[in-house]
């Protein structure tokens, strides 16, 4: 296929959502090339432990991209044990320096319990504000959710779920087929 012809991949919805001392990051199952679904049960939410720290990460864009910058934060976080927020600036600042990295198509949310982060390639490594993080196709949807549901009586990981689902109600490229991981400080 020509370049300029090529659909382009799409699919996937990712929320982090920090309340009542608990952290979860969801995301949904679906990449879809143009206007077919390819997968409907990809797991982009994984539980890394570098340096016997639990970070749990979510992904959305290119998983060929995004894996190559998980193993690049596993060796950040395994040079900087229990310094999440250090990792991911220095995984930022390569990102966005180093000329093989900038043509990666990915953003990622981190968490250790402690810190919610959203590391992009253009050099960010956002701490969302209203401690809700969300990227990805169906991301406003989720985060516009999330911030209707967060002051009621759910916890984060209600939250998530719910935010998750009504994003995938309206966003095509988003499903209901959720891995949720959960950590706390």
């Amino acid at each position: 296929m020509a370049q300029d012809s090529f659909p382009g991949w799409h699919g996937t919805t990712i929320i982090g959502v920090k309340k009542g001392g608990e952290v979860v990051i969801a995301g949904d199952g679906q990449v879809s090339l143009g206007q077919t679904v390819i997968k409907g049960t990809a797991r982009k939410v994984r539980k890394l432990s570098p340096g016997g720290y639990d970070v749990v990460v979510g992904f959305a864009g290119s998983t060929a991209d995004a894996f190559t910058l998980l193993e690049r934060l596993e060796a950040k976080l395994e040079a900087t044990p229990g310094q999440l927020q250090r990792a991911s600036v220095e995984l930022a600042k390569d990102w966005r320096t180093d000329k093989y990295l900038q043509k990666l198509e990915a953003m990622l949310i981190v968490t250790d319990g402690k810190e919610l982060l959203i590391i992009t390639g253009a050099g960010d490594v956002l701490e969302p504000e209203h401690d809700i993080a969300a990227i990805g196709s169906g991301g406003n949807f989720a985060l516009a959710a999330a911030r209707g549901l967060i002051d009621s009586d759910r916890d984060a990981e209600a939250v998530a779920r719910d935010a998750m689902k009504i994003a995938s109600d309206i966003c095509v490229y988003t499903n209901g087929n959720l891995t949720v991981e959960k950590i706390k400080p």
